[in-house]
């Protein structure tokens, strides 16, 4: 292994409570609920001098025997216990610009040495990453939360009037917390690009004083002032502007390289899963790494996705895996699925079947543990094929940008939980600051599809590249929930056709009165709404509203539905 390939803490889940009125003990069993996140060690430790304060760690991939085990603490910051969930690629060069003295070798050590430098949002504007961390700081009696600017990381909160606070990577190790004041614990997602400062009093409860936005997702990160990337040059000549998204995009790649276990990378033959593969092994090379890359998709009999992924896998030559399922083992899921994703969106479930499945797979035949994905790529470079009826680009830009802010319901959600359910870490470069911000600072006429072609300029972009194939490269948007299954028969006409026999019509009559929120429209939504209720009753509004097209009058999230769709299809 080369240098750059640095130990270091991956994926675990955290989990704390402040000012708990039951007993400690009890309350620590609900953290148990997601030990799937860290499957190697959990740990927990009481707040010195708060006897209702503690913090739950689950640990992924131990490196630093030591050090490793969270909440992290160093002799310099006797009052700061951290604790957190991501990785933080640039704390190498914050170390070493600021000389900073390190005591472990984990990434996630730079918050304390940037908070007692210069406070919680210098601190939270200084990290290149992914990140949900709970920082108390008992010297000054208080207590931070924070989250990174699409929510990459997950992370879930409930906080009652009287000041107790509990805070998880995932909802399910909150929903059967107990307090006495609250029968019903009200439990939601803490927002992405977010940071939340609150007061600790003497008893361990705490009172909120400010909730600040620290990034928006179109402005250049302050970090960037400190990291290595060449100089881009200015202005939106075509030239110039697919120049710079290359060397962003190759540097996005490199970053995520950090981690001392197996890297591997979902595939599934589409143009954002392609570009990320085919970078990955050109990096890896370049980084010596003795090890092939092992690539992976999954997908029926007949399916456009394995057929495709086969291509580009030849033509990168990695270690190729194709996991095949058939309808029932994806129907067999559902309930795990629903479980393991805290929600009952219905594209979202139908996507995630696929992914839940390549990922208990990996986990099982291989040794590969870091994963990366296209996620994001749509939502960034309007890839979603009713772009194409967007009325301006203008109009275009605003609903990308919505996407963004919405992808920890969605697809980021979904990315996180399929993989972090069988102890994987996902890594996103599409998502990465300064790629994203740089993409979104383009004018909006250059980003919109063209030709009928969705993603224009990130294909064009890679024209002259030769990183993967050309038929590849300009292959038209697939839904991934269709892609993985044959021409003939899609995956939601598999579902619907299953479903139709589990609900009937007398409950879909009802379902407004049992379900008044986000009441669902379909068989399937009803069915994927009964599992959710089963597993979390009374959490319905932890989804604000379906994943649905804009501008158009689609009764059902499939693009298969799409009129634009059904005539690429017949042409």
């Amino acid at each position: 292994m080369t240098e750059s390939l640095e130990p270091h803490r991956t994926m675990c889940g955290i989990w704390a409570l402040f000012g708990s009125d039951d007993c400690l003990s009890v309350q620590c069993l609900s953290a148990m609920k997601i030990a799937h996140r860290g499957p190697d060690a959990f740990r927990f430790e009481n707040v010195n001098g708060y006897t209702n304060c503690c913090f739950g760690f689950h640990r992924l991939a131990v490196v630093d025997q030591l050090f490793g085990m969270q909440p992290i603490r160093v002799k310099k910051y006797p009052y700061l216990w951290l604790c957190y969930n991501g990785e933080i690629y640039n704390h190498k060069k914050l170390q070493h610009h600021f000389e900073f003295e390190y005591q472990t070798k984990v990434d996630g050590e730079i918050i304390l040495h940037l908070y007692d430098k210069g406070g919680i949002e210098q601190t939270v504007c200084m990290l290149d990453g992914v990140f949900a961390f709970i920082l108390l700081d008992t010297a000054n009696k208080k207590v931070f939360l924070g989250r990174d600017t699409y929510g990459v990381r997950p992370l879930f909160k409930a906080m009652t009037e009287d000041g107790f606070l509990a805070v998880c990577s995932e909802a399910k190790g909150l929903v059967n917390l107990k307090h006495s004041m609250t029968p019903f614990l009200k439990v939601e997602p803490f927002l992405p690009g977010h940071y939340e400062v609150l007061d600790l009093k003497p008893n361990g409860k705490v009172a909120s004083v400010e909730m600040v936005k620290h990034h928006h997702c179109r402005d250049e990160p302050l970090h960037a002032l400190y990291d290595g990337v060449e100089k881009l040059f200015p202005g939106f000549e075509i030239e110039t502007v697919k120049s710079n998204l290359r060397i962003l995009f190759d540097n996005a790649v490199k970053k995520r390289l950090m981690t001392d276990r197996r890297i591997g990378c979902l595939l599934s033959g589409g143009l954002d899963s392609s570009l990320v593969a085919a970078t990955l092994l050109k990096q890896l090379k370049e980084a010596q790494v003795q090890y092939p890359l092992q690539t992976f998709a999954i997908g029926m009999e007949d399916s456009p996705d394995l057929l495709a992924a086969r291509k580009v896998a030849n033509h990168i030559g990695s270690e190729h895996h194709e996991v095949l399922f058939n309808s029932e083992e994806g129907i067999q899921v559902l309930d795990e699925v629903i479980f393991s994703l805290e929600t009952y969106d219905i594209t979202t479930v139908r996507a995630s079947v696929g992914m839940y499945l390549i990922s208990k797979y990996i986990r099982k035949n291989t040794d590969s543990v870091v994963i990366f994905s296209g996620e994001g790529s749509d939502e960034l470079t309007q890839g979603y094929i009713y772009f194409h009826k967007a009325p301006s680009p203008e109009k275009a830009e605003e609903e990308s940008e919505r996407l963004l802010r919405e992808l920890y319901l969605f697809d980021v959600l979904r990315a996180d939980r399929t993989t972090a359910a069988h102890g994987l870490e996902l890594r996103v470069p599409f998502l990465d600051h300064r790629f994203s911000s740089y993409y979104l600072s383009l004018p909006p006429d250059m980003r919109v599809p063209k030709n009928g072609i969705e993603k224009h300029l990130l294909r064009e972009t890679f024209e002259d590249s030769n990183l993967i194939p050309k038929e590849i490269l300009w292959r038209p948007k697939e839904a991934f929930s269709d892609g993985i299954t044959s021409v003939k028969n899609s995956w939601f006409r598999i579902l619907q056709d299953y479903i139709e026999h589990q609900v009937d019509d007398a409950a879909m009559a009802s379902a407004a009165q049992k379900f008044p929120i986000n009441t669902p429209k379909t068989k399937e939504g009803y069915y994927y709404r009964q599992i959710f209720e089963n597993h979390y009753p009374g959490r319905a509004d932890w989804l604000p509203h379906y994943w649905m097209p804009r501008w158009t009058n689609a009764t059902d999230p499939s693009a298969r539905t799409l009129t634009h769709y059904k005539a690429a299809a017949k042409a």
